[in-house]
């Protein structure tokens, strides 16, 4: 598979990627490190940036980064054990049986899911585990009904249909593998209105409705937010529910 035939929308807005996109917590790491069968190396699949590779770099000995999308690794900062690569997900070049971890982190709904599939049970060691991870919609204090308003109202046109297996927590996907308990995880920022408006335009959608409509929906949205939000420098608490899941491959 080529790496330029997958359904490419992020490597546009890479660089706003990696400035924008939230940090997962370090407890998804450390659950990832806990449920995989010794942590030699793990390999995160579809990584973008690095904004999980990076975390589990402090549990495994090396992380194996990938993503078909060159701007997106080259966005990425060096980082101990952590080594990038530009692969597709169904096509990644690690060797057989060599992986204890296989995490997914927001990417899986893009993949060609059969194909990946596949390729886990390829790279996969036996007892391995295969972590696929998302996060729901945000809330932000003091101004939810002004973003739910943009993203069920003037985006729902624009969303991808893939976006349909993120708000369903990837329960309607099929997940042949044994499946592995998970606790409740949950993922927070404190951002004041420039980084939290920075993080929602490099929303799919977003880039979508400016491809339609140019840029002036997103910035009526942007100065009904300024006018909600008072002092642009202060923080609010931004939060998204955290689904994870984690299937281990057979033993042998």
């Amino acid at each position: 598979m080529n790496p330029t035939a997958f359904k490419d929308h992020f490597s546009g807005p890479a660089a706003a990627y990696a400035a924008y996109r939230p940090r997962y917590p370090r407890e998804l790491a450390l659950f990832l490190a806990q449920i995989s069968p010794v942590c030699s190396r793990a390999w995160d699949c579809g990584c973008g940036s690095g904004q999980l590779s990076e975390l589990l770099a402090e549990f495994f000995e090396q992380v194996v980064a990938t993503d078909a999308s060159a701007r997106q690794i080259a966005e990425a900062r060096p980082y101990p054990r952590v080594e990038y690569r530009c692969a597709p997900a169904e096509e990644s070049g690690l060797a057989a049986h060599s992986t204890d971890l296989i995490s997914v982190a927001q990417a899986v709904h893009w993949f060609d899911l059969d194909r990946f599939y596949e390729e886990v049970r390829r790279v996969g060691k036996p007892g391995s585990v295969l972590a696929l991870i998302g996060y729901g919609t945000m809330e932000v204090e003091g101004v939810q009904a002004l973003v739910h308003a943009f993203y069920d109202g003037i985006l729902e046109p624009f969303w991808p249909a893939e976006r349909r297996q993120v708000e369903t927590g990837y329960r309607l996907l099929d997940f042949p593998f044994t499946p592995v308990p998970v606790p409740s995880l949950q993922m927070n920022a404190a951002w004041d209105l420039a980084a939290l408006m920075g993080y929602i335009g490099t929303w799919s959608a977003v880039q979508a409705l400016e491809r339609e409509k140019g840029p002036a929906p997103f910035q009526a949205f942007g100065r009904a937010l300024r006018g909600a939000w008072g002092d642009p420098d202060t923080s609010r608490r931004v939060s998204w529910p955290l689904f994870v899941r984690a299937g281990r491959l057979p033993p042998s």
